[in-house]
């Protein structure tokens, strides 16, 4: 339940009801929880409807008292636009788990010139797939962002941080989504390139 007073706004979770920033605190918690996590099951777990909801629970139950780790039952809205009917989810969200798995398990060898477009081509449409779904009541674009890293860490790649905090980042990062609802990919395939390449840098500098 979100509250808004003025300019700030109230959640309430397992501690109550707490101001913004206080739940991004929690946020950002949640999601190095849920990173560390997919650190320690990297390379011996495959992408499924029920791992995805173990992520979410184990990143999100202190503020999503009642809804962590379930798919939602009702009706959403998000950037404008009605979400797929919740009673669509599951089958949904066990299709796009199905094809990212067989995509992977197609990926060129890391020697080959094109596994890196490969890698990032998969990474844009697993992001864009998975937040379209929205099979969570919230934290879906975490959520999302926090598998994207999983594939990376079993590609033996480095993981990525996708930058939505300010308002210019956020904003980029929608629109490439809503650029990929019309088959256009390349914005959020650059978006995913930077941060690799951003994050292969520092781990070479290492």
């Amino acid at each position: 339940m979100v509250i808004k007073t003025g300019a700030t706004s109230y959640k309430q979770t397992k501690y109550g009801i707490l101001p913004r920033q206080k739940v991004l605190e929690l946020e950002v918690l949640g999601t190095k929880k849920g990173l560390l996590f997919l650190n320690q099951k990297a390379k011996t777990n495959k992408i499924t409807p029920g791992f995805i909801k173990q992520i979410h629970k184990a990143s999100f139950s202190e503020i999503l008292v009642d809804d962590a780790g379930k798919f939602r039952i009702i009706q959403v809205t998000y950037s404008g636009k009605e979400a797929p009917h919740f009673s669509k989810i599951a089958e949904m969200i066990k299709v796009l788990c199905d094809d990212i798995e067989f995509t992977i398990s197609k990926l060129p060898k890391s020697t080959d010139d094109q596994f890196i477009e490969r890698v990032i081509e998969l990474l844009a449409r697993f992001q864009h797939r998975f937040v379209f779904i929205h099979p969570f009541v919230d934290y879906n674009g975490r959520t999302s962002r926090m598998f994207t890293s999983y594939i990376l860490m079993r590609l033996n790649l480095p993981i990525i941080e996708i930058k939505t905090e300010k308002n210019k980042e956020r904003k980029e990062y929608i629109q490439s989504l809503q650029k990929a609802d019309t088959g256009e990919y390349q914005k959020l395939e650059t978006i995913i390139s930077t941060a690799l390449n951003e994050s292969m840098v520092k781990a070479i500098k290492k």
